[in-house]
């Protein structure tokens, strides 16, 4: 990874999809015939190159992503293979931060499916240009075309197919580009590795000439020197169409489609090539963008290894053998083993012990890393997920990362003294680990308290704890997160006044406390005239007012969706200070919202079930009981599709309900929509102090 290596020739992807959509799979065959490895993982066996972690292995789902890289025609591909589950969605959040471009995954069996949908929208966010892949065309009920259907109904950019499948289901022999017109069929006997490209059937000419008319129609949109081939009918090459797809990919303009089965072994290699073609290296994006560390300056960084070093943290590690890792993403400049970085975020240096290349769980020491590359650092001690890392004498701060607050909780009770120690130093490097992890002691009951974005979520952590790090612990019932806010505004006096002989205590405060319009979690302004307390008391009265958010006044939830703004108040020449005025606004805040109608709020989740229409009433039924809101159903293949959005109290324990509803024949998917009003009738009988008016 030296200075001179060229940048054109880098990839740096991930794989996004719903959960079973083939991710890992997938990824296995790409190692496979880019020749990393010399035979094939199945998920299914638990043998996955990239699903290390036990607990992968166990449930044949990918929980952390993984990182490694592979060539493919002299380009270096590194690639992120990404979980699907809803509860690791964070794995997928950080890895698209850092990836120039991604491969997002469909099932041509499940369609567009909610997971599918949350990856895609977080791609959006970051602005990832993207190729789709439709899996599983081998499989009964597969369906491209409603498939790419689905894709342009519920997406913003539009979907272009550029290859077609010959048969689906147990007749797919092969794929058909459109940008060649070519019929590629995969020799079974050396699993895929070769194949032989044919002309098209006649029986599918004709279908193969409109699905290509229609993609020059799309493509030529972007361009107009194929618009002009295209409209007045010239031979149309395909290194015009190929230079053409890409421009208008790195745009985010279009998305390219492909087809194939990758436990078949089919479609892998067209894959390879498209991810070459149409996908970006780090010089085809704009230059890296962050301030200042006082952040009044906007800087730029281009991928240039010349230039000085800019690198984000995006993943912390705690591996047995080498300690903490932290994997970065270098944006600019080079970085090397001994060298000290700073950490604008926190104003620390640190020093780069070692610089790893990683290979799933397995590393390789490499001297240094530049512009484009993706490695793991050891020797960070303070550096956390999102922090950057830059050339001391040129400090950057690189766009932060935010991610979503927790849903659920359990209590978490050690079994020892000697595990009571245990199980600091675990949760520790969990939440170094995991940014939606949380873990907190209640001060009433003195029980130690884990939070996170599902039941799934919290049963791995729990799991790492026991064999990772040896904690022997008793877990509660899981808990819902529940929140507080208010209905209405008031306008409340706040007064801290205390005599003690000598220097008192002053802070006197009129704040106006209201909801938030669009349900952000909290504002503040100032609205006093003149000078009736001194501004440099100003961020004491917010610090006070965010304090008190911590408790609400129903069942001591936090607060959420509260503007509170600063009408008048008092000073004290002498007696008056922060802290005072920190307690007064404190006080404040917590009689306001005793007086401004408040009400409890809970996580309500939306949800998605697959059943055989038979059982589509019992199913929907037993979702009405569950307090739940039926958005839609929808016929696919021999299936229904139920969509829903339930409070996530009532979905313990709904994975052996459905499957008893449905003998065993449906599934569902589920992530967390919004937080909603409890109902009056709900709540009163959860809280027996209820302060609903």
């Amino acid at each position: 990874m030296s200075g001179n290596k060229d940048l054109n020739r880098f990839r740096n992807i991930g794989i996004m999809a719903h959960i079973d959509a083939g991710k890992t799979t997938t990824t296995e065959r790409i190692l496979y015939y880019t020749g990393k490895t010399h035979r094939i993982g199945e998920v299914d066996d638990g043998a996955a190159t990239m699903d290390w972690m036990e607990q992968e292995k166990e449930r044949g789902i990918t929980i952390t992503s993984a990182a490694t890289t592979c060539f493919w025609h002299d380009y270096q591909i590194n690639i992120i293979d990404t979980p699907g589950h809803v509860d690791f969605t964070i794995e997928v959040e950080r890895s698209l931060r850092v990836l120039d471009g991604a491969v997002a995954l469909f099932c041509a069996v499940g369609g567009v499916e909610p997971q599918s949908e949350t990856v895609w929208r977080q791609a959006d966010k970051y602005h990832v240009p993207r190729i789709a892949y439709i899996n599983k065309l081998d499989r009964v009920g597969a369906d491209f075309y409603e498939t790419v259907r689905e894709m342009n109904e519920k997406f913003s950019v539009k979907c272009v197919p550029i290859q077609m499948p010959a048969g689906q289901g147990e007749y797919f022999t092969g794929v058909i580009d459109l940008v060649t017109m070519t019929y590629r069929v995969y020799h079974d006997e050396d699993l895929g590795a070769t194949f032989t490209d044919y002309p098209i059937p006649d029986d599918l000419k004709e279908e193969a000439k409109k699905s290509r008319d229609a993609m020059l129609e799309a493509v030529s949109e972007h361009d107009d020197i194929l618009m002009d081939k295209f409209v007045h009918e010239k031979t149309v090459a395909s290194e015009d169409i190929i230079r053409a797809l890409r421009v208008a990919v790195i745009k985010c303009a279009l998305v390219p489609v492909l087809c194939g089965s990758s436990f078949r072994n089919r479609g892998i290699q067209k894959l390879l090539d498209a991810i070459v073609d149409y996908l970006p290296s780090p010089l085809d994006l704009p230059a890296v963008t962050g301030f200042s560390p006082d952040g009044k300056k906007e800087l730029h960084r281009k991928a240039d290894p010349a230039e000085p070093a800019a690198a984000l943290a995006f993943k912390i590690m705690s591996d047995p053998h080498s300690g903490r890792l932290c994997y970065v993403r270098v944006y600019s400049g080079t970085i090397r083993s001994g060298m000290s970085l700073l950490n604008p975020n926190s104003g620390i240096k640190e020093r780069v012990a070692r610089i790893l290349q990683m290979h799933s769980n397995k590393r390789a020491d490499i001297e240094e890393a530049s512009a484009g590359d993706i490695v793991a650092i050891i020797g960070f001690r303070k550096t956390t997920t999102g922090d950057t890392l830059c050339d001391t004498k040129h400090p950057i701060v690189l766009e932060v990362m935010n991610f979503p607050e927790p849903v659920i909780f359990v209590a978490i009770e050690p079994r020892s003294k000697a595990d009571q120690d245990k199980l600091a130093e675990a949760l520790q490097k969990l939440e170094e680990e995991d940014p939606t992890f949380k873990a907190k002691i209640n001060e009433e009951t003195g029980q130690t308290i884990i939070s996170g974005m599902g039941e799934l979520h919290l049963e791995i952590l729990v799991d790492r704890m026991i064999r990772e790090f040896g904690v022997q612990a008793s877990v509660g019932r899981p808990s819902v997160a529940y929140k507080e806010t208010i209905t209405a505004a008031v306008e409340q006096e706040g007064k801290f006044i205390r005599q003690s002989g000598g220097k008192g205590q002053y802070g006197h405060v009129w704040l106006k406390v209201e909801p938030t319009e669009n349900g952000t979690h909290f504002a503040f302004e100032n609205k006093m005239t003149g000078m009736a307390i001194p501004k440099e008391y100003i961020p004491g009265i917010e610090k006070g007012v965010k304090e008190a958010m911590t408790n609400g006044a129903i069942a001591g939830y936090p607060l959420t969706g509260i503007k509170v703004t600063l009408l008048d108040g008092t000073y004290h020449d002498v007696d008056s200070n922060e802290m005072a005025y920190k307690i007064a606004a404190s006080m404040a805040l917590q009689d306001a919202v005793r007086k401004a109608h408040p009400a409890i709020l809970e996580p309500v989740m939306s949800v998605e079930v697959v059943c055989p229409e038979m059982y589509m009433g019992n199913v929907v039924g037993d979702l009405n009981l569950r307090r739940g809101k039926i958005n839609g159903m929808v016929p696919r293949g021999n299936v229904q599709i139920i969509t829903a959005i339930v409070p996530l109290a009532e979905m313990f324990g709904y994975a052996t309900a459905l499957r008893n509803l449905s003998q065993g024949r449906g599934s569902y998917t589920m992530q967390f929509a919004k937080y909603a009003p409890l109902p009056r009738e709900v709540a009163t009988k959860m809280f027996s102090n209820m302060m609903y008016v």
